[in-house]
């Protein structure tokens, strides 16, 4: 039994230096020391021999297992200590190779259309202000001179919060209070979100729009033409041309729905513009002089011009986009496309 002890000394020690993994390891661990192992097997038979031979067998054998025991912590060190070292090769960061640059973010079509119609705008010497997007009726309604059985007032089209306080379906509020807190000359442009209950494919419950407003003595409607046709060149090109319908809103008149030639056929006719050859792109007119008698002017001194648009009805026109829910679905796919 003695040899048979060196025997496995030696050989557990020969297989554990070519042991390349920490799953080779335990293999070769089992198969000497574990419950059916080789050196556990050998042990058992300690029990037929002579009980004058067994104290001496005894004392090797504990110190064969003392051996195989450091020799397999040594090898398991030496494996961890390899796979470390493999793994620290292996992701090993040469910094003299340049950085990888990341993904960058880009502003929302509707941000940059705001943002362009911003800047045509303050070009022509307008000015920006902003109002609250939770109004009561008064001025988001009344003072506009739109009486409580408007058809506009009806609840289908307005979220109302109260019964006087609701969501502005409108940014011209902002205009009446403006105007409650200033004389004339004023000059301004209001963009702002607005909300009105109407959901498909070219409306959505919540957008923005840009309301225009320019009060001083003898303004005419010849000059709201010429700051819109001003905007519609800058905004869509040069050749875009301009025609302005007869319409009706009940704080303008007279009033005047604008189009401009389809930017996708040039005014030919196409699917886009239904055949037409036009594309409506916002709302305008002279100011109501009910308008100014409720903030206070004398609209026998006073005159002005009003205009409206939505901001994504223009960034789809901008963009050649056909349906207005895509605005909103934050999909990288298509708020990728606009860098």
């Amino acid at each position: 039994m003695e040899k048979e002890l060196r025997e496995i000394e030696t050989e557990i020690i020969g297989k554990l230096k070519t042991a390349k993994t920490l799953d080779e390891l335990e293999a070769i661990r089992v198969s000497y020391l574990g419950r059916k192992g080789k050196l556990t097997n050998l042990l058992k038979g300690m029990s037929k021999l002579p009980p004058d031979q067994r104290p001496i067998i005894g004392r090797l054998a504990n110190q064969v297992r003392s051996t195989i025991n450091e020799a397999l912590e040594e090898t398991r060190e030496r494996l961890i200590r390899e796979e470390r070292e493999r793994r620290l090769a292996a992701e090993k960061v040469d910094i003299t190779l340049p950085g990888r640059r990341p993904p960058l973010g880009v502003e929302h079509p509707i941000t940059q259309t705001l943002e362009r119609i911003k800047e045509i705008f303050l070009g022509m010497g307008f000015q920006v202000v902003e109002g609250p997007e939770v109004e009561d009726e008064y001025h988001n309604f009344e003072a506009l001179n739109t009486p409580e059985h408007h058809p506009a007032r009806d609840m289908q089209d307005t979220f109302y919060i109260t019964d006087r306080v609701l969501l502005r379906t409108q940014t011209s509020p902002v205009q009446i209070r403006v105007m409650e807190k200033r004389k004339p000359p004023i000059r301004i442009i209001a963009p702002g979100r607005v909300y009105r209950r109407d959901a498909d494919i070219s409306h959505s419950p919540m957008f923005h729009q840009v309301e225009g407003l320019m009060v001083d003595e003898r303004v005419t409607f010849a000059e709201l033409k010429g700051v819109l046709t001003s905007f519609a060149h800058q905004m869509f090109g040069p050749e875009t041309r301009l025609r302005f319908r007869p319409s009706f809103f009940p704080f303008t008149e007279p009033s005047a729905e604008v189009d401009i030639s389809c930017i996708i056929c040039g005014g030919k006719g196409c699917r886009t513009c239904k055949g037409t050859g036009w594309m409506e792109i916002l709302g305008s007119g002279s100011v109501d002089p009910e308008v100014f008698k409720a903030v206070g002017y004398d609209p026998e001194r006073i005159t002005g011009f009003a205009f409206g648009m939505g901001v994504e009805r223009i960034a789809m026109l901008r963009y050649g986009i056909n349906d207005i829910r895509l605005l909103f679905e934050n999909d990288m796919r298509f708020l990728s496309q606009f860098r």
